[in-house]
């Protein structure tokens, strides 16, 4: 089987040019011609009402301070800048936290304002090639509505879409803090299946450096599996303190009743963090395997090669000592001397073998 090769990916340029004010909409992705998706869930205890926006503008006639109604407005398109600035105005969200929303490679964080909560995190899930795929993805949490935006179509959110349709469980009877909540457990949710994914791969990868059928390019495959795991950390790991931020928050948009599962998704988290511990301990662990592995099968290949060398070490002493040209060597001048001396040979080589296998170095 040819090795495989790996080919050395270019550094990718920075967009955001050095030396802009703060609060200056840069984005930063590469999805540069993603269309503007806009979606709405408008729900109740009682009804629900769910429709594709064609314009940002259609979003505005949605936040008001006295409705009962919950309203999800999710935005895919973070290309598209003056949509993003224009119901950043509407809904009064900061410059420096719609910038942060654009800025795809924004570590998790938090952020709190007197009228609304921010929370930007990374969703996880593996594409159709079975490669990681990380995306942004940002929560502006208000009175009565949670704005989320996405990079492009996609996302972990079908079963939490449902559930809204449908009323199962208490997503339609409870607030916008619930409904983050459940936006917020969805992503988590999905880490599990990545980090099993993930957990299958060293195992599968551990099994056959034990049993030796490693490939050839089992240290590409080890390597992956180091990135994986870095951009699992990098995504969970500021995610705990974010969830227990929101926790111990005394904001009025945080619903008392509403703390108990974000302590659920907090607890999520440390699992998920302890479990990428472990995975990437294993992995480290899986090279030191393979560098084992290897001088193993070395040791093996010398030790039969000095076996070899051994036996034959004495056979050619003796076919040294009876190949000089002396004439006064008396044996040479016996009719059965050649046979004799092949005898002897081979005595002595079934000696040495039955002598190696009794020290069970065979």
């Amino acid at each position: 089987m040819a090795k495989k090769t790996r080919t050395k990916k270019p550094r990718q340029k920075p967009k955001q040019k050095p030396g802009l004010s703060p609060g200056t909409i840069v984005y930063t992705g590469e999805k540069e011609s993603q269309k503007l998706y806009i979606e709405c869930f408008n729900y109740s205890p009682e009804h629900i009402y769910e429709k594709e926006l064609k314009t940002i503008e259609e979003a505005f006639k949605y936040k008001s301070e006295t409705t009962n109604e919950v309203t999800w407005i999710n935005i895919n398109g973070l290309n598209h800048i003056d949509a993003i600035e224009k119901i950043g105005a509407h809904y009064n969200i900061h410059p420096l936290i719609l910038e942060d929303i654009a800025n795809i490679s924004q570590r998790p964080k938090f952020d709190e304002f007197v009228h609304y909560i921010s929370v930007n995190m990374k969703m996880l899930y593996y594409d159709a090639n079975d490669g990681l795929s990380s995306e942004q993805i940002s929560f502006i949490l208000g009175h009565n509505y949670v704005l989320s935006f996405q990079e492009a179509e996609g996302d972990v959110f079908d079963d939490l879409r449902e559930r809204i349709r449908q009323g199962k469980g208490r997503i339609r009877t409870l607030g916008s803090d619930y409904l983050l909540y459940a936006l917020i457990d969805n992503v988590v949710d999905h880490y599990y299946v990545v980090i099993e994914a993930i957990g299958e791969k060293i195992e599968d990868l551990e099994d056959d450096l034990f049993n030796g059928l490693a490939k050839d390019h089992v240290t590409t495959q080890i390597q992956d599996l180091k990135r994986e795991i870095l951009r699992i950390r990098r995504a969970i790991f500021p995610l705990r303190d974010i969830i227990n931020r929101i926790e111990k928050s005394e904001h009025s948009l945080i619903n008392e009743k509403t703390l108990p599962f974000f302590q659920d998704v907090y607890d999520h988290t440390v699992q998920i963090n302890e479990n990428t511990e472990i995975y990437r301990e294993m992995v480290w662990g899986l090279m030191d395997m393979y560098m084992t592995s290897i001088s193993n099968k070395m040791n093996e290949v010398m030790k039969v090669l000095t076996i070899i060398s051994t036996i034959f070490i004495p056979l050619t002493f003796i076919a040294g000592i009876y190949g000089m040209n002396f004439d006064k060597m008396p044996e040479l001048h016996y009719k059965h001397s050649y046979p004799i001396l092949l005898g002897v040979m081979a005595v002595m080589f079934i000696i040495m073998i039955i002598y190696f296998k009794r020290k069970k170095w065979l």
